[in-house]
């Protein structure tokens, strides 16, 4: 079976450059433009509707600015930020973005920034069934990505590189890459959006990502202690040791 095409949404709000984009895909092979937003509500129903696998993004708008687009939807897709002036936006995302390209769009650069994009979609994702993932129910699965946003620091992160969510307050602190950021979420919240073949609920206030286990650890009163691979160690409760034990057939 052959891989369907990238499925790409262009969100900006001037008009030329919208047709710009457009122009340019139109002279890429295997590239499907599913639409277009202005604005920033208007992007994030396109994306919550249409389900891309990537967004070329526009930094800076009217109504808000591209990091509001994705900020807050449950899973992020692949973002390539198009950008005329905002250097310190640039900046920030240097390393964390897909990749930022500058207005006016070269053309090689845009080619080079959709070969990296297929090269990070997993095989599923590039089936005849857009957005199919190994996760069931329509959950999170290993290789969907977050938005996460601390002040002025912000990631894609997949979520197979979190290795632990801790209960933060009213939020939710995610561990990965040796960094930390906060969720604006519930522990529960995003338990209940997770595939538990990949998150497990360790005790009442963290969540672990089972590929992350570098070692498990009898403790007192029949439990278990985890080792991560980032080094960290997460107590287990009594009740949940024993639900791991029936799950990993201990």
């Amino acid at each position: 079976m052959n891989a369907r095409p990238l499925r790409v949404l262009i969100v900006d709000d001037t008009r030329l450059a919208r047709q710009e984009l457009r122009t340019l895909l139109a002279d890429l092979p295997d590239i499907e433009l599913l639409g277009e937003a202005d604005d920033v509500p208007a992007a994030q129903a396109a994306i919550a509707r249409l389900r891309p696998d990537l967004v070329l993004l526009d930094i800076q708008m009217p109504s808000g600015t591209g990091f509001d687009v994705i900020d807050g939807l449950d899973s992020a897709p692949l973002v390539v930020f198009t950008t005329a002036y905002d250097q310190y936006a640039v900046r920030a995302f240097e390393t964390n973005a897909l990749d930022y390209l500058v207005k006016p769009v070269d053309a090689s650069r845009l080619a080079a920034a959709l070969q990296r994009a297929r090269a990070r979609l997993p095989d599923a994702r590039l089936s005849e069934a857009p957005w199919l993932g190994a996760a069931p129910r329509g959950l999170l699965g290993a290789d969907d990505q977050v938005f996460l946003r601390e002040g002025e620091r912000c990631w894609f992160v997949a979520l197979r590189e979190i290795s632990r969510i801790v209960v933060d307050g009213n939020y939710a602190r995610v561990w990965f890459r040796n960094e930390c950021a906060l969720l604006a979420r519930s522990l529960s919240a995003l338990e209940a959006r997770l595939d538990p073949a990949l998150f497990f609920r360790a005790n009442r206030n963290t969540l672990v990502n089972l590929r992350a286990v570098k070692a498990i650890d009898l403790a007192v009163n029949d439990g278990f202690e985890l080792e991560l691979k980032d080094g960290s160690r997460i107590e287990v409760s009594r009740r949940q040791s024993r639900e791991l034990r029936e799950r990993l057939a201990l």
